[in-house]
């Protein structure tokens, strides 16, 4: 059981790492600790690479959020911040697969309205009919003082690795709330 929220978002960002590029914030306007970025190109070619049958551009931004207590008002100017800054690093072109934007708030309690309204978050975005791809939401709330997990529906991938970082693979209790 984490104890201290710092402790958990130092564990997580080592986690990250070694995939991610990571940029330290400071806001005093919202309680974002860091932004991750992670991109990922694969493509195919016959003979040179002039003849390129296909590509694929992926990518995903995580905005970490640090708090002592999550409310509705606080969860809403966070999302607000998260919308209005992943397109700025997105690149949205032709070979664009998919992008994920991944808010994940590490606090020790959340009320129940802004966990509802995590839970019930559905955003998905397409580009160009889908041929340059799309963009969807997963979202994560990692209470510490009683390690629970809860994410919407597309963000049960986060919550399975913030249990796997933070709680550990051994203990496999139900962490979906």
């Amino acid at each position: 059981m984490y104890s201290d929220v710092q402790s958990a978002a130092s564990r997580l960002l080592d986690s990250f790492k070694s995939y991610y590029n990571i940029y330290l914030q400071e806001n005093s306007d919202i309680p974002l600790i860091a932004i991750c970025d992670y991109f990922e190109t694969s493509q195919r070619y016959v003979i040179s690479k002039k003849a390129e049958l296909y590509s694929a551009n992926c990518e995903e931004f995580i905005f970490l959020f640090s708090i002592p207590h999550l409310t509705k008002e606080v969860y809403e100017k966070c999302m607000d911040y998260v919308a209005l800054h992943w397109e700025e690093r997105a690149n949205i072109k032709e070979g664009h697969m998919y992008t994920y934007v991944t808010p994940i708030f590490l606090c020790e309690t959340a009320e129940d309205e802004a966990v509802k309204l995590l839970k019930k978050l559905r955003i998905y975005k397409s580009f160009k009919f889908s041929l340059w791809g799309w963009m969807e939401y997963h979202t994560a709330v990692f209470e510490t003082g009683n390690d629970s997990i809860f994410t919407n529906g597309r963000g049960r991938c986060v919550g399975k690795t913030l249990h796997n970082t933070l709680i550990g693979k051994k203990n496999h209790r139900r962490f979906f709330k």
